[in-house]
């Protein structure tokens, strides 16, 4: 299983990356998720459908990172807490890079915490839980 999920996430942070220079695939976009899933952050619960509103929802919210002047994201801490053979929760740092006209480059440290799934050695992401990623970003500057 931990092959599987690091294996995701290499693809994960790939994908984040050609999607703030513009190039959203949603064929790879659908194969990161389950076919539902959860999220949870200090703005509330929500569950959704791995479908075409997600991908909408991806593609406009990887077009306000862009605006916000994201450069790119990195992961830097991969963690596994198994729940069982065929679940677990991956505890991912991440570093994200900013910078545009009006803004010296800043760079951010946060982490998510993301509920995962393997089956037949294809891992997928069925939820996630994230901090105030709005509040974090106004005591940067950013917003």
């Amino acid at each position: 299983m931990e092959e599987s999920v690091r294996q995701l996430f290499r693809r994960y942070e790939a994908f984040f990356n050609r999607s703030l220079a513009g190039d959203i695939d949603a064929d790879e976009l659908a194969a990161l998720y389950a076919p539902e899933f959860i999220a949870a952050s200090p703005a509330g619960v929500a569950a959704g459908r791995n479908d075409d509103q997600l991908r909408q929802a991806m593609a406009q919210g990887y077009a306000q990172y862009r605006k916000i002047g994201t450069q790119g994201m990195r992961i830097t801490q991969l963690r596994l807490s198994p729940i069982d053979e065929n679940h677990c929760l991956a505890h991912v740092g991440w570093t994200a890079r900013y910078a545009r006209a009006d803004l010296p480059e800043t760079v951010i440290d946060f982490e998510v915490h993301y509920l995962v799934q393997v089956l037949q050695d294809q891992a997928r992401v069925f939820g996630w839980v994230a901090g105030d990623e709005q509040a974090l970003l106004r005591r940067h500057g950013i917003v």
